[in-house]
Order: structure tokens, then C-alpha cells, then sequence
């Protein structure tokens, strides 16, 4: 796998995966997912479930290692969340109503509770009325979710 990664980054996996992992093994999808969204990256639980039923439902460091390969070579959501709002923006302006924003985290995909938009909108200093910068906004969400969660 050192030819896929940095050596810090195996340093950064390692250190993650010692922490959550006991006995050096992945034993729970749980553990797998706190281990993979703590070191940035956004999997969903479909995904989460493959990984872990290829592993065989258990999984060392160097299985780890091959999944977090695997889904670097997927996931590139920021860019996708950018293309899709540049999609919904033909004159460019690089802003959605926060409204039309609150819509489609209410209505569109995997569809988030009032409770999650207000914090979100809170969290990204959204009034419910101004315009959104969608970069700054994806760069906020995109971000991975701090230790003490």
C-alpha cells in the first residue's frame, strides 16, 4: 500500500486505526465507520457494509489500508457538490438562495431532518433569508467532523 499513500498518511491510518481498533482488528462496521470519517473521509453505510462483508467482517491494518485505497479512488464529494450546484447555476453567480438550499437538504437524496438543516445552517452561519456562497458552504460541510462528536 506505500505505493498508494504518502508514509504520512499511513502514519495518520495507523495512529486512527490504534486508536478505534481493538486488538489491532476492525471487529464492527461502528468501528470502521468512526476510523474512516475521522480520517476525512464520507462513505456511505452501503458502502461501509461492502467493505466490511469483503473484509469477511473483520479487518487488520493492511485490510484497512486496502479500503481506504479503494474509496479514496471513488469519493471525491467535494468536487461532486460543486458540480452539482454549478449545475443549478447557468449564470454563474457562485450563490443559491439559503431557501432553495434548505429545500433541496429537506427534499432532495438522502434527505436530512429540520433538526439537521437548522444546525447545519447554524453551524455554516446561514440566515435563513441571505444568499449562500456554495464553495465556502461545501468547504464547511466537506470538512471532517471534529473528535468530540
Amino acid at each position: 500500500m506505500a505505493r498508494h499513500f504518502r508514509e504520512e498518511d499511513i502514519d495518520e491510518f495507523r495512529e486512527c486505526f490504534s486508536l478505534y481498533a481493538r486488538n489491532g482488528q476492525i471487529r464492527t462496521l461502528d468501528q470502521l465507520t468512526v476510523i474512516m470519517r475521522s480520517l476525512g473521509m464520507s462513505p456511505t453505510i452501503a458502502e461501509l457494509k461492502k467493505y466490511f462483508k469483503d473484509k469477511g467482517g473483520k479487518m487488520g491494518f493492511p485490510d484497512f489500508l486496502d479500503v481506504m485505497h479503494q474509496h479514496s479512488q471513488v469519493e471525491k464529494v467535494p468536487q461532486e457538490i460543486l458540480a452539482a450546484f454549478q449545475g443549478h447555476d447557468p449564470r454563474k453567480t457562485g450563490t443559491i438562495p439559503a431557501r432553495e438550499l434548505r429545500h433541496i437538504l429537506l427534499h432532495w437524496g438522502e434527505r436530512l431532518s429540520t433538526k439537521e438543516v437548522e444546525q447545519i445552517f447554524r453551524e455554516a452561519n446561514i440566515s435563513n433569508n441571505g444568499m449562500v456562497r456554495y464553495q465556502d458552504f461545501c468547504r464547511i460541510v466537506c470538512a471532517p467532523v471534529p473528535d468530540y462528536y
